[in-house]
């Protein structure tokens, strides 16, 4: 014949925890540079007038005359110019970062016996 000696029942409770991470960061650079230039510019005008003039009379009166004139103009007109530009600079740097927790409970059911033989 058999006994049964103890018997217990119970409850078992227990956890799992995940722990899960994401992190990222982010970067850029942009740069920009250079623009030169030179520019040249000339002008010039130049203008000459020549004249003369002679009046001579009869011989009876015996008049001369004479006119010499000379008329000179210059002009000159000149430009240089060295110029230079520089562009922009920039830098981003992003971070990120997310955390998620998961906790899970779970109970379980349990029964244990013991049988004590006679």
């Amino acid at each position: 014949m058999t006994e049964y000696g103890e018997i217990e029942a119970g409850q078992e409770s227990g956890e799992l925890e995940q722990l899960h991470e994401t992190s990222g960061s982010e970067a850029g650079y942009q740069s920009e540079f250079g623009v030169y230039g030179q520019d040249h510019a000339a002008a010039e005008s130049t203008s000459l007038q020549q004249g003369h003039h002679m009046e001579y009379t009869d011989p009876s009166g015996a008049r001369y005359e004479e006119t010499d004139f000379t008329n000179y103009e210059h002009s000159a007109v000149e430009t240089d110019s060295v110029f230079a530009a520089e562009g922009s600079e920039s830098a981003t740097f992003r971070e990120f970062g997310e955390l998620n927790a998961l906790r899970a409970q779970f109970e379980t059911v349990f029964a244990q016996g013991t049988v004590a033989s006679a």
